[in-house]
């Protein structure tokens, strides 16, 4: 069977250490599902597309809701590039464009 795995961005590491816990359990959840049952198997209300190739892991916990942006790599790896806590209806620009130059400085 052709898994997939999670991995996470140097820089979003710390982002991801800042949520409260149960914002933590909730991303390894969807994390395991995006595993088990890669990307096209996994939809609302756990991941959505954003823009290009960047997708969203929608977290939601006791304190707020937050984000982690990802993006599909070669050899069936999910890049985790950056992780926020999100305080307005859509995904701030500023989120997006740090997701995106980080995918960019890989390439």
């Amino acid at each position: 069977m052709n898994t997939w795995t999670v991995q996470i961005h140097p820089a979003a590491e710390p982002e991801l250490q800042a949520l409260p816990a149960d914002m933590q359990a909730r991303f390894l959840h969807i994390a395991e599902l995006l595993e088990a049952f890669g990307p096209h198997q996994v939809g609302m209300p756990h991941v959505r597309p954003i823009e290009g190739k960047l997708w969203e892991m929608r977290m939601q916990g006791r304190d707020g809701i937050a984000r982690a942006l990802y993006a599909a790599m070669q050899g069936r790896t999910l890049l985790v590039l950056h992780v926020f806590v999100k305080k307005t209806q859509t995904t701030p620009r500023a989120a997006i464009e740090a997701a995106r130059k980080r995918l960019e400085a890989l390439k």
